[in-house]
């Protein structure tokens, strides 16, 4: 497993992407946006925890305004090449949820 502590600056984003067997990710500090391909936008706060299933596509943010710090988990795939799929940016438009 791999466990990681990411720092977001205001605003700032991943790029659409997804794992192999899913991933976990607690946020610790700020508020974080995360997105899914049907245009959903969730807030989570420190404390919370989310869960995008394996081969989900999706992004995580900073809101706007706030830093954001999160622990995320995830499990190698069989193939580490494929733990992750890197695919394109986010546009400002998915980040606002429109």
């Amino acid at each position: 497993m791999t466990v990681a502590i990411v720092r977001f600056a205001p605003g700032a984003r991943t790029a659409w992407h997804s794992h192999a067997r899913g991933q976990y990710l607690r946020v610790t500090q700020g508020v974080a946006r995360f997105g899914g391909r049907d245009g959903s936008i969730i807030e989570v706060h420190p404390g919370e925890t989310v869960y995008a299933a394996p081969g989900e596509e999706h992004f995580h943010a900073a809101a706007e305004g706030n830093f954001m710090e999160h622990i995320a988990m995830l499990e190698s795939g069989d193939d580490p090449a494929n733990t992750t799929v890197w695919l394109e940016h986010v546009t400002e438009d998915e980040y606002r949820g429109r």
